[in-house]
């Protein structure tokens, strides 16, 4: 019996219809729309992670900004405490005398700042305390002046010359920039200029306190007027030195040796005024409780600077000199402390002047040497004649 083969036709196969022609284009058609499905999804899952990632960074970025304002505010509350409890920590910033600008300046040669008609002292005001000073001659006496020893500078203070006290304010040292210019200034103008550290700054030995920078201060004076003989003596404070002087000039009236005269550059009222107004202050200013916090630990180290207080205790002669755009000691303390001084009872037989530099000439905090009217200032209200100015 001959064998039939059955062939299935393509359109009969059962079940498997992926192996006919329509099921291989729609096989075809379904792989293409699954790779687009995993190409797709792929495309998705390349775009979610790099958000994912995104959003995770800015989450650390705010989370890493959030622990550094919570640290800063916790830095500023801790600081009042801070300060209340160790009141050393403002009279170093009262005094800033750690701050030694410019800070590679050998004291001992003036020379180097251009202070060729300088010598450098050391004085001995109490025991354990030692303080370097300088002593600019008047510049008709550079050329005689070289190679002097100390023992000739001291005698030159005999000349008929007048000589300033000079008393620098806080920080940096008696080398400093500015001051340096100021001691060229006034010995052009024909004076002696004697300058000092207080104790514990540059390389004068002891530790600083107001008692004991008025001391110091009334040392020198003592060791000028020792040597001077009749010539004038004045007594210029800047900044923090107007503390100072206003200190030495009230005792110096007290025991009736007063100065010619006392220049005042830049001073204050008082010195909680002083660091009420100071841009150090300014984030602290309405902090509850500041005068608590940060003014009454300077009084408890017993720093006061009394200007307002002392000018009416003073009887000599009194010129107050400062700039409009001074950003250290705000110009209307300076104001004020001359509208106390210029009503006191002390200085009614004496000349209280004040000389304002307006803010467009730029003088700020220490740089009124600078002014091209200095000489005639000092010239009319010392009264020292023309001539005497000029060699």
């Amino acid at each position: 019996m001959e064998k039939v083969q059955h062939v299935t036709p393509w359109n009969s196969a059962v079940g498997n219809n992926d192996f006919r022609p329509a099921g291989r284009i729609d096989l075809c058609l379904r792989l293409l729309a699954r790779a687009a499905d995993n190409s797709a999804d792929c495309s998705l899952m390349c775009s979610v992670v790099p958000a994912q990632d995104s959003a995770g960074e800015r989450h650390g970025l705010w989370f890493r900004l959030r622990r550094l304002i919570i640290w800063l505010l916790g830095v500023y509350i801790a600081i009042p405490f801070l300060v209340k409890l160790c009141p050393a920590i403002q009279a170093k910033l009262v005094f800033l005398n750690f701050v030694r600008v410019p800070y590679f300046i050998d004291l001992k040669r003036p020379q180097d700042q251009g202070l060729n008609h300088t010598c450098n002292y050391y004085l001995q005001p109490e025991e354990d305390v030692t303080i370097g000073v300088w002593h600019t001659v008047p510049a008709a006496l550079w050329k005689n002046a070289r190679g002097k020893d100390q023992l000739w500078f001291e005698d030159a203070l005999g000349s008929s010359h007048p000589v300033i006290l000079y008393l620098h304010g806080n920080a940096g040292t008696r080398g400093g920039g500015p001051r340096g210019e100021l001691y060229k200034v006034l010995s052009s103008l024909g004076y002696h200029v004697v300058t000092f550290d207080y104790r514990g700054w540059g390389d004068s030995v002891g530790s600083p306190s107001e008692r004991g920078m008025t001391y110091d201060a009334l040392h020198v004076f003592d060791w000028i007027k020792a040597r001077s003989g009749d010539n004038p003596v004045y007594i210029w404070g800047h900044s923090l030195g107007t503390g100072v002087a206003t200190n030495l000039v009230r005792r110096l009236c007290e025991r009736e040796t007063p100065p010619e005269a006392l220049i005042l550059e830049s001073p204050f009222t008082n010195i909680r005024e002083e660091a009420r107004s100071h841009p150090f202050s300014v984030i602290y200013r309405y902090f509850p409780g500041f005068d608590w916090f940060f003014l009454d630990p300077i009084t408890t180290s017993g720093i006061k600077f009394a200007n307002d207080e002392n000018v009416k205790y003073i009887s000599c002669s009194l010129l107050i000199l400062h700039a409009e755009d001074d950003p250290v000691v705000p110009f209307h303390l300076g104001k004020k402390l001359y509208n106390i001084a210029a009503t006191s009872r002390s200085f009614r037989d004496y000349k209280v002047q004040f000389v304002p530099f307006h803010t467009d000439l730029g003088y700020r905090h220490k740089y009124i040497y600078r002014s091209p009217e200095l000489p005639r200032i000092l010239r009319e209200f010392l009264g020292i004649p023309e001539q005497e100015h000029h060699h």
